[in-house]
């Protein structure tokens, strides 16, 4: 049975309590015309549906988690199962084409001592199926028994229902909390382990990035000096990009909220917007097979002979394009927030529209447009598609825009994508420079929260 119905039988089922329960309160009103009810019978209906529900549907998710393995314990009960090869692979293999036969995703077997276990599956499925769909039943039917009976004109079903819903938008707001605690719990984990084998002085300090995924021994704390990828990272996502993406935000921003007019404004804008849509890997197709040739051409035509098709600048200047809507946006909102009178009053006072733009507009919006820049940097600092297609794997330590380089996010990718083992340093590697691209993105984030919270005090 297919864990949908069991959430769909939970829904349906509040739906029956939710209709007798409205009817019960009309009935109330109908029985005692003078009597005013504490809540209105939506309410009554919402509490007795909540009750029925709820319960049921988290019946159904943990039946989900925990019936294929008593599927397979029963199975394994069965006379058929001595027909199983010895533990391993090859004994998973039979359990899990015998099953995928019992439950219709598959016509047959490819190892046929599987096909004595498909009825033992089928049968074993088919007396599970039952006892989840009988105990999501009574499930549901206790839980609406208990909350129909509760019904009288003074319950206050409102106050409950409420509260019900207060709790779940707070669960609802610590899943992204627990999210947030799961993923640097388990960088942190990682991170002590490559640490374990590897000095943190060699890899935040050194300068060489030449790890071997295959070697094996003691590793060699020289090949793992990430310098030259936190140098490429911040050189194509903070330097180049930010040089890009700033300035024509901005100015894209102010000639959208100051200077063009309406029908303007409703064409260009959402034009510019799009670029924020554009999948990453169209922007690495781009940069690899336009901007790059096109900027190492440039360079050998200026005297720049070691200029490279992979280079820094190609997958800079892409990837500053591709967050010009970041930026650009957000400076959009926060001068269009700017009050009309602060506009007006300088006007009046006999400034220019760029100097008012200049002295009074930016400098209010400015809140606004730190917040659209940090956010813009952590985009581009994150980015791994542009980076792969136009800026090479080489992790060298150079302040030569033409030549190739790599970032932090790169490097993870392959290293987590070869075909080392989790416990080689190699692998681990991945977790620390994930750690590492936390700190800075949430460093960036408390700069971002003060600048913000120290302008907006000075122009509120």
């Amino acid at each position: 049975m297919s864990p949908a119905i069991l959430f769909l039988l939970a829904f349906g089922l509040g739906l029956v309590g939710w209709l007798a329960a409205r009817s019960r309160a009309w009935a109330f009103r109908r029985a005692a015309p003078g009597v005013r009810l504490h809540s209105l019978p939506n309410f009554h209906a919402w509490y007795v549906a909540l009750w029925v529900g709820v319960p049921a549907a988290l019946f159904a998710l943990a039946w989900n988690g925990i019936s294929p393995a008593l599927v397979t314990a029963q199975v394994m009960a069965d006379p058929a199962a001595a027909v199983l090869p010895a533990f391993g692979f090859e004994r998973e293999t039979w359990l899990a084409e015998a099953r995928a036969v019992a439950t219709g995703a598959a016509f047959g077997v490819f190892n046929e001592g599987a096909q004595a276990l498909v009825e033992p599956y089928r049968a074993a499925i088919s007396f599970y199926d039952t006892v989840g769909l009988a105990i999501t039943i009574i499930v549901a039917f206790a839980g609406g028994a208990f909350a129909f009976l509760r019904l009288k004109p003074d319950f206050t079903a409102r106050t409950r229902v409420e509260r019900s819903v207060m709790a779940l938008l707070m669960i609802a707001s610590l899943v992204a909390i627990l999210t947030t605690v799961g993923i640097i719990a388990s960088l942190v984990f990682e991170t002590v382990r490559f640490f374990g084998m590897v000095s943190p002085i060699d890899f935040l300090f050194g300068t060489h990035w030449s790890p071997d995924p295959m070697s094996s021994g003691t590793p060699d704390g020289g090949d793992y000096g990430a310098i030259p990828l936190f140098w490429g990272t911040i050189y194509i996502g903070a330097i180049i990009a930010m040089i890009v993406a700033i300035p024509l935000g901005l100015m894209s921003a102010i000639f959208l909220t100051q200077y063009a007019s309406n029908s303007v404004r409703k064409v260009m804008k959402p034009l510019l917007e799009i670029l924020a849509g554009v999948p990453t890997v169209v922007y690495g197709y781009f940069a690899a097979l336009t901007v790059a040739p096109m900027v190492r051409d440039a360079a050998q035509a200026i005297g720049i002979s070691s200029a490279s098709t992979e280079s820094a600048v190609a997958a800079g200047l892409v990837m500053g394009v591709m967050i010009i809507p970041f930026v650009s946006s957000m400076a959009d909102d926060s001068i269009a927030a700017v009050p009309q009178s602060l506009r007006d009053g300088s006007l009046a006072m006999g400034a220019t529209t760029s100097e008012t733009i200049s002295k009074v507009l930016v400098p209010a919006a400015l809140p606004g447009i730190v917040a659209g820049v940090m956010l813009a940097i952590s985009r581009a600092i994150g980015e791994t598609m542009i980076v792969v297609m136009a800026a090479g794997a080489s992790a060298n330590l150079t302040a030569n825009p033409f030549e190739s380089m790599t970032t932090v996010t790169f490097q993870i990718v392959a290293m987590l994508t070869g075909e080392g083992s989790f416990d080689h340093p190699a692998t681990l590697s991945a977790f620390a420079l994930g750690m590492v691209l936390f700190l800075v993105t949430l460093t960036l984030n408390f700069i971002a929260l003060r600048v913000v919270k120290r302008y907006r005090e000075a122009y509120d």
